[in-house]
């Protein structure tokens, strides 16, 4: 990989701290049905805050109560009053999936996904597929009929948030990280749901290597089906990037054509993603930036954006008003975890990653206590 041991920690925190603090730029607005693109930049105006380079300012006193709803946490996510991160499954299941890593090794199974979640996620903590197969674990099932059986939201983006952990720990191998990322999706998700957690790992794979995003969103496209739909909105917002089309026309073209899919699926999330990542050229703050004001799932694409970015550019070139408000700690609802320190999450990711070079290893690592 030609990385140094100083420089893959480095490029692993950044991927902390660059989804926890994309999760909560654009978790005070996640709500995709209301918070669209344009009403997002009307309230960016309405509170000074264009070009969007820190965390969204809380709404002034006399802001329309209604057109300007923010979540009911946006307290603890707008600039000045972050004391840490709070509490998100973007998160949960990031810490989740560490744990999972380091009890049983990269030679996991799907069934052992499950089991961690029985075991350290409460139920009312997790929503729209995973819910569903949460309770279908509950009940009695087993995947793949934990993905299938009573699951309407199979497509939506729940497997392609939990998928960075897998792309940090296979840093250069995105073919490696997006079979690791499948064996957690299958749990439950089909189809574009699931190539879009391989898309996400092997795209954070290829981010320690790439020089550029678009390097990586390439080496990515090579690991999920050419003829996919999620394939053909990357390929297709990668090509309008290309021809000189602005952030705003590219996304506008796009929501055209996968708008009806709803503000939770895999296909249009991934491609605000992507346009977030080539518009904002690799600097942090601007594709973190760019991907929350493109609307949809803010939360969730701001995090797999800040991860990406963070990877690219290393903890080390991230500016700080994103991560000094973080004070290194997370809130968290999986067992054990709550205030755990990102820097913490972090060094485990690194001995995972580097004792996960060459050959796949099916061993545990033996965590200890947190």
């Amino acid at each position: 990989m030609g990385l140094q041991r100083a420089d893959l920690a480095d490029r692993i925190l950044g991927g902390w701290l660059g989804r926890v603090a994309g999760n909560m730029l654009g978790k005070p607005v996640e709500r995709g049905d209301h918070w669209t693109r344009d009403r997002i930049d009307r309230y960016l105006r309405r509170t000074d805050a264009l070009p969007l380079t820190d965390y969204l300012p809380e709404p002034p006193p006399d802001a329309d109560a209604d057109e300007f709803e923010l979540r009911p946490e946006w307290r603890q996510c707008v600039r000045g009053r972050i004391h840490g991160s709070c509490r998100d499954d973007d998160v949960d299941y990031t810490i989740l999936g560490l744990h999972l890593l380091r009890t049983h090794g990269f030679g996991f199974t799907t069934e052992q996904v499950g089991e961690a979640w029985l075991l350290h996620l409460p139920f009312l903590q997790t929503f729209t597929a995973e819910r569903a197969a949460y309770r279908n674990l509950a009940n009695g099932l087993r995947p793949p009929l934990t993905a299938t059986h009573d699951n309407p939201y199979q497509d939506w983006i729940g497997a392609l948030i939990r998928a960075d952990i897998f792309g940090w720990t296979s840093p250069g191998d995105p073919r490696r990280a997006a079979s690791l990322a499948r064996r957690d999706a299958v749990l439950s998700h089909t189809g574009n749901g699931v190539y879009g957690a391989m898309w996400a790992a092997a795209l954070i794979a290829a981010a320690f290597t790439a020089k550029t995003p678009r390097e990586a969103i390439e080496a990515a496209l090579e690991h999920i089906p050419a003829s996919c739909r999620l394939a053909r909105a990357v390929r297709h917002t990668a090509a309008l990037h290309a021809t000189g089309t602005s952030w705003s026309d590219t996304l506008t073209e796009l929501a055209a054509q996968t708008g009806g899919l709803g503000w939770i699926h895999t296909v249009p999330n991934a491609a605000v993603i992507t346009a977030g990542l080539l518009y904002g050229a690799g600097d942090f703050t601007a594709t973190i930036g760019l991907t929350v004001r493109g609307g949809l799932d803010t939360d969730s694409n701001g995090a797999t954006a800040g991860s990406v970015a963070g990877v690219l550019c290393g903890a080390s070139a991230i500016p700080p008003q994103w991560t000094d408000p973080l004070e290194d700690r997370v809130r968290s609802a999986v067992f054990g975890f709550d205030g755990v320190r990102i820097s913490e999450l972090a060094e485990h990711t690194v001995r995972l990653a580097a004792d996960s070079a060459g050959p796949e290893r099916s061993s545990p690592t033996a965590p200890t206590s947190w």
